[in-house]
């Protein structure tokens, strides 16, 4: 058996520049330093500092197993870090994903996005670590199905022998805080109905059948936490390849689809998730459309050897477009569904205040 490690990917909005389009140099320079710091202290094996738009994320190796209070701890303090760096630069929306005034023992419901997994090293481990910007946890559940449980999308599920018996999904109720186990192919239909509403429900892990995790994702929603409008979510998504697990490959084909996603221009507008490279993840037309980077990586001893810009691959160009078309298409829609987001959905914009002033001049009608 391999070495046990954890993969931790923790990633926050602490300040955009200009607006919401990306990250300055400095408040990157600071991140990284931090994380050098943590390595040396022998807190982490090894560290990547990345990027999407303006969301800093920090991709970390460790011993320490998921949830780990030092790692969280150190994740905040980074943040809070790059805060006084997005202060002192007059960034826009400094400090936005950090909803409370102290660390409590764990980032998650403190704002940023969390997303780990740890696992038995495999000879050969490749990992992809998907970085999205200007969307919603729930823009994970229609590539995840793709991957996982499409054998259109995914050869492996009908010739691989070690993936034909299929995988299991954690979904998670974000409203109601509980979460259901799906067995597929068995219970694919019956997990549809509910992951096809991904405001509400949002896959969490993936399993193989014999419990080792094959897919982890953050599930954070900033306006269930705050109770008002913050910006969007951002998510993040770790997925292991090869033997026995999707091929890389395959775990990059979804993405060949813009799928409609939630998010785009203050939050409140679906768009098409445009897979990038890493020189393109900066949105500005209407803050979007949404997009989404991939970082692969050969972890080896706890060491993350890469990333390989995986968008990078002119074969994403038609993606691009298709989803550039779709852009325009759903801009012609300006204030009307569907391009801008359910009345459901809208209830951390002006929407509440809106109806608070009106509610006295409607009237029954006949």
């Amino acid at each position: 058996m391999g070495e046990k490690i954890t993969l931790s990917v923790i990633k926050a909005d602490v300040g955009g520049y200009v607006g919401h389009s990306d990250t300055h140099p400095a408040l990157l320079s600071k991140a990284e330093e931090c994380l050098e710091k943590a390595k040396k202290k022998g807190l982490l094996v090894d560290y990547c500092r990345s990027k999407v738009g303006d969301d800093i994320a920090l991709i970390m190796t460790h011993k320490r197993g998921a949830d780990n209070e030092d790692i969280h701890r150190f994740a905040w303090e980074t943040f809070e870090e790059t805060t006084e760096v997005a202060k002192e630069y007059g960034q826009y929306g400094a400090g936005q994903d950090l909803l409370a005034e102290a660390f409590s023992g764990n980032v998650k419901g403190m704002g940023p996005g969390v997303a780990e997994m740890e696992f038995e090293e495999r000879p050969s481990e490749p990992v992809l670590i998907f970085l999205a910007d200007k969307t919603e946890p729930g823009a994970w559940n229609y590539p995840l199905y793709k991957m996982f449980a499409d054998p259109f999308n995914t050869a492996g599920l009908v010739i691989d022998p070690k993936m034909h018996d299929g995988f299991n999904f954690e979904v998670h109720d974000l409203f109601e805080r509980k979460k259901v186990v799906f067995s597929c192919p068995e219970d694919v239909y019956d997990m549809l109905i509910f992951i096809g509403a991904p405001s509400r429900y949002v896959i969490k892990n993936v399993f193989r059948k014999d419990g080792d995790i094959a897919a982890a994702t953050s599930t954070q929603r900033l306006a269930l936490i705050a109770g008002r409008y913050v910006g969007k979510d951002d998510p993040v998504m770790i997925v292991r390849c090869q033997s026995g697990l999707p091929a890389v490959g395959e775990a990059l084909e979804p993405f060949a689809f813009p799928h409609t996603v939630a998010g785009w221009m203050r939050g409140s507008h679906h768009g098409p998730l445009m897979p990038v490279s890493l020189k393109e993840d900066t949105p500005t037309r209407f803050d979007g459309p949404p997009r989404v980077v991939a970082h692969g990586f050969q972890i080896t001893k706890g060491k993350l050897i890469g990333p390989r810009d995986m968008f990078a691959d002119l074969s994403y160009d038609r993606a691009r477009k298709i989803a550039l078309a779709a852009a325009d298409y759903l801009r012609r829609h300006g204030p009307f569904e569907p391009h801008r987001l359910p009345l459901d959905e809208m209830e951390y914009t002006t929407m509440p205040q809106v109806m608070e002033k009106l509610k006295d001049r409607f009237e029954v009608a006949d």
